[in-house]
């Protein structure tokens, strides 16, 4: 438990530091959102609008101070302002229609190529020096090499463009209402395709080759030297003794992992156009939303450190050394 607290305390300030970067960032940004909008409207809003605009969007010409207390305050009520670029939605009406496109996206990628990777990692190590110890790993490296929108761009232009196999754009089709139904999600899972295999055939070299590397360490215990001298099946050895054990790193991964799902892979949903967080905070950074901003990066930050705190409550959990240290 004293671990757990020292943890949590760690946690609490990470998040005050990160909703206080959250705060300045954007307000060190070139321009002003609200004179933007007064531009487009062309004049047809008065001096006294426009000021009470500015004092809705925080942007009053009160002291920063002053401006970061409001805003904690507005956190912790749950109050996160209305969007500029989409006045007059509240930003956590906005956060919450995207949201769960990218939970959907993230989750989808991170559990194929988590589970892909980790066998591959577990086969190869257990026949080291075999045809898929040797020939795998530097192709899924290659691949990874690239960077993943350049990976999404060729996989859009040859399965979307040329040969017409799947959609170029949005998580269903355009015109079609959203459904708990067969046909619609079927749907999303054809256009679900080509970014989560752009973002899968990234990312599971490096989930591939840490299992790999931590297997031979494992295979190398003397706790597997004593399961095969008992004359245990291969397979249980394999499974039960070296990739039990060779999965607490992957564990340790996949959940920061998980926490940066919610951030989406940005620029994979600005090249299909999926209406995730990624592609929503590309365009608040364009329109200058600042409240929508804010909303996005708190969004993301709270939940890789949330995140991060699961994965100390169940390392504890599975790993007995970290209690008795």
């Amino acid at each position: 438990m004293g671990y757990m607290l020292r943890r949590f305390g760690f946690y609490l300030v990470a998040f005050w530091v990160s909703i206080t970067l959250n705060f300045f960032l954007p307000r060190f940004m070139p321009g002003d959102p609200v004179s933007r909008m007064v531009a487009r409207l062309q004049g047809q809003i008065r001096p006294d609008q426009i000021e009470a605009l500015r004092e809705s969007f925080g942007l009053s010409d009160a002291p920063l101070w002053e401006q970061y207390l409001r805003y904690l305050g507005q956190i912790f009520t749950g109050n996160l302002g209305f969007s500029i670029s989409r006045f007059p939605t509240p930003v956590i009406d906005v956060i919450s229609s995207v949201i769960g496109w990218t939970f959907l996206l993230g989750f989808v990628s991170l559990i194929i190529a988590v589970v892909i990777g980790n066998v591959l990692g577990i086969l190869a190590a257990w026949r080291r020096g075999g045809v898929l110890d040797s020939f795998v790993p530097p192709l899924l490296i290659f691949i990874g090499s690239f960077p993943y929108f350049w990976l999404a761009m060729g996989l859009l232009y040859l399965f979307g463009v040329t040969l017409g196999w799947f959609p170029l754009r949005h998580a269903y089709e355009v015109g079609t209402a959203p459904e708990f139904s067969l046909a619609f999600v079927g749907d999303v899972a054809y256009h679900l395709i080509l970014p989560a295999t752009s973002i899968v055939l990234v990312s599971v070299g490096g989930w591939m080759l840490g299992m790999r590397n931590t297997m031979i360490a494992t295979n190398a215990e003397d706790y597997i030297v004593m399961a095969e001298a008992k004359g245990l099946r291969a397979n249980r050895v394999m499974m039960q003794y070296a990739a039990r054990n060779a999965l607490l790193p992957s564990v340790t991964a996949f959940g920061m992992s998980l926490g940066f799902v919610v951030g989406g892979a940005l620029l994979t949903e600005v090249v299909f156009a999926y209406p995730g967080i990624g592609y929503t905070l590309l365009a608040a950074v364009q329109n200058l939303d600042y409240p929508l901003m804010q909303g996005l990066f708190l969004t993301i930050t709270t939940a890789v450190l949330i995140a991060n705190f699961l994965v100390d409550i169940v390392y504890v959990r599975l790993d007995p050394r970290v209690r008795v240290s």
